[in-house]
């Protein structure tokens, strides 16, 4: 018996081998032998911050070019072939739909060109979960999409956006990255763009997928990867910005105790042609509200049922009577990635119905 399971075990060892062995002659005969070619496309961010001193917590955003970023970074050139353009220099809290539309165009153009394999967007981690998602929809190209960004600036004392850019290009230039999505690395830990979240103001272990968990780990360009998201995404949307110049209105509204429904009253009168609601609990609001929510829906605006709960999901029907009031339920997405998507949904004429099934596919 037990030399049985000494045998057992002799072979699992040799498949793996051979499974590992496998994986690495498919990398190489991908790459034709030769390094993979990396795009990197910077906006600004923390990542390419800086400060006066090594130790002081306020800094300005964008302040460094990408090729300053990227010399930074000892043993990079061993991973891909680089290229770097610079998209934006901004700090994340003033991305606009103008830069991640430019952003999808060029990723788009990009994913065409059968000399580039890989492709890495720098940004800030403020809004960066949002950009993620917007990308996630809009991009049309299985090739890697990687997203990073850092919480220190290059200045600080154990900077950390120097190993993070290294890991996400090792990631970008990684033939198993196809077909995931846009991912975001960040602390050794590759996220799918539809689940992760920042959930710390100053961490570097800020982003968290708590729900899905992550798809994977990159530790010093190794790689080693757990899932893949089993939303639509990339190649597969619906969604093409090819042609848009301009995102219809979308406001968000945070719900608490004793809320005033004026607030939405007047997204409405200012022209939102979508309201996200980050309820509490389940997506609730108080009566005021929710009568004015449906009134708006009754002048033609869309209104989503999201939640200001970090974790979780909004059912449709459970507190709130979404099929009489026209509500949509935001599933397992945040107030601003429904934000995101209700966006690109009004792009086109829809039903409450078709909406909602976007909620639950993408």
């Amino acid at each position: 018996m037990y030399a049985s399971r000494r045998w057992a075990a002799f072979m699992f060892a040799l498949c793996v081998v051979c499974y590992d062995i496998a994986l690495a002659e498919d990398s190489v005969a991908e790459s034709g032998g030769k390094k993979p070619n990396v795009v990197i496309l910077a906006t600004g961010g923390t990542i390419a911050g800086a400060a006066e001193s090594g130790t002081q917590a306020g800094y300005t955003s964008g302040a460094v070019t990408i090729d300053a970023m990227l010399a930074a970074v000892p043993g990079v050139d061993k991973l891909a072939n680089i290229k770097g353009e610079q998209v934006a220099n901004v700090g994340s809290q003033d991305m606009s739909f103008d830069i991640l539309l430019k952003l999808a165009n060029r990723i788009n153009e990009l994913g065409k060109q059968p000399d580039v394999d890989g492709i890495v967007i720098t940004h800030g981690t403020d809004t960066l979960e949002e950009s993620a998602y917007f990308l996630n929809l809009t991009s049309k190209t299985d090739k890697p999409i990687v997203m990073v960004g850092s919480m220190r600036p290059s200045t600080a004392v154990s900077a950390d956006g120097p190993l993070n850019l290294y890991n996400a290009i090792a990631v970008a230039a990684d033939p198993k990255a196809k077909g995931r999505g846009v991912l975001v690395v960040m602390n050794d830990e590759i996220h799918g763009a539809h689940s992760l979240t920042k959930t710390s103001t100053t961490a570097v272990e800020t982003f968290m997928s708590p729900l899905r968990g992550l798809v994977g780990t990159a530790n010093y360009g190794k790689n080693d990867y757990f899932s893949r998201p089993t939303w639509k995404h990339t190649s597969q949307s619906e969604f093409d910005v090819a042609k848009v110049k301009k995102l219809p209105r979308v406001d968000v509204i945070f719900a608490c105790a004793d809320m005033s429904p004026d607030l939405i009253d007047s997204a409405v009168s200012n022209g939102a042609k979508g309201i996200v609601i980050a309820g509490v609990g389940n997506g609730n609001m108080n009566k005021a509200s929710l009568d004015a929510a449906a009134n708006a829906v009754k002048k033609g605006v869309v209104v989503v049922r999201a939640s200001r709960v970090p974790t979780g999901t909004v059912g449709r029907d459970v507190e709130v009577d979404d099929d009489k009031l026209g509500f949509i339920a935001s599933d397992e997405l945040n107030p601003q990635k429904s934000r995101i998507l209700l966006s690109l949904a009004l792009l086109q004429k829809r039903t409450p119905e078709g909406i909602q099934e976007l909620f639950y596919t993408y």
